[in-house]
């Protein structure tokens, strides 16, 4: 399967990819904000859309889930882009402003745990992450030779993919790690870093071999004793076999609806769908 890297988003505290043609009608406006991992997908959707209809102006920032989502509730966007779903203290506050929501699931995805690929480390039992990324392991020499203090580059709170991580392996993050503000920096922090550990969207490795990239993927095992799988392992994500996949949820004002859904069937199309593949994301027919 083909991967695309991200390109623009490293170093940025707000991603903000704008894709904007000839607009014949305010009502072909769109404005879309959230996820960073979606960020990159949704810009290329959105071009080769526009490509077709060249009447509508598609805004696409990213900045994290939750900054989508009370986009949503501010009035500031028209689709919130989000790798989790709603909280239960957000679907009360779009009740309580009498919001009504469309949820389209439109890829799933994959979420990567990288090193430095110098380190000689390739898979990893449920537990022991989740002592690597609250703390509780601290150096390297604990599962490898390399004496090292571990260094966790993660994601700010407001990110989908932070919950997510959080949720499944029911941890708090350690204190000591950096909060990064997307995909492409924390590939970035860890491709310089011998010591570091991160975790981004699958879909963000590019073409090449991890370690030609300067990073290592890797394999989750959910026991000591089950077989590790890696994300990129396109059998073991159609058979939901890889622990931490999770679908990508796009929200939509339903005041918006009509306006977005010729984009949204055009997502839904098979050259939506391929665009989706190209991306290293998955379709789960």
């Amino acid at each position: 399967m083909k991967r695309i890297r991200p390109i623009g988003l490293t170093y940025l505290g707000l991603v903000v990819l704008t894709v904007v043609y000839s607009c014949t009608s305010k009502d072909h406006s769109i404005k879309m904000k959230g996820s960073d991992t979606e960020v990159n997908l949704a810009v290329n959707l959105a071009e080769k859309f526009t490509a077709i209809d060249p009447s509508f102006s598609i805004a696409i920032s990213g900045g994290g889930s939750g900054l989508g989502i009370t986009s949503l509730l501010n009035g500031q966007a028209d689709i919130a882009n989000s790798s989790r779903p709603l909280s239960g203290e957000e679907i009360e506050q779009f009740k309580k402003k009498d919001i009504a929501l469309k949820t389209v699931v439109f890829a799933e995805d994959a979420t990567a745990f990288i090193v430095h690929k110098d380190l000689p480390l390739e898979e990893l039992d449920l537990e022991t992450l989740a002592k690597i990324l609250d703390g509780t392991i601290k150096n390297w020499n604990e599962l490898t030779p390399v004496n090292l203090p571990i260094n966790i580059y993660g994601r700010q709170s407001s990110s989908g993919t932070y919950s997510f991580v959080k949720k499944k392996l029911k941890i708090e993050f350690s204190a000591a790690a950096k909060e990064m503000t997307g995909n492409a920096q924390i590939i970035e922090g860890v491709k310089v870093d011998k010591s570091g550990v991160g975790y981004i969207g699958a879909g963000y490795v590019g073409d090449e071999p991890e370690t030609k990239q300067g990073i290592r993927l890797i394999k989750i095992k959910e026991t000591p004793t089950a077989v590790a799988y890696s994300p990129n392992d396109i059998e073991a994500i159609n058979n939901s076999l890889y622990f931490f996949q999770r679908p990508l949820y796009q929200f939509v004002v339903a005041s918006s609806w009509e306006k977005v859904r010729p984009f949204i069937e055009f997502e839904q199309s098979d050259k939506g769908k391929e665009i989706i593949k190209d991306h290293g994301y998955y379709i789960k027919d």
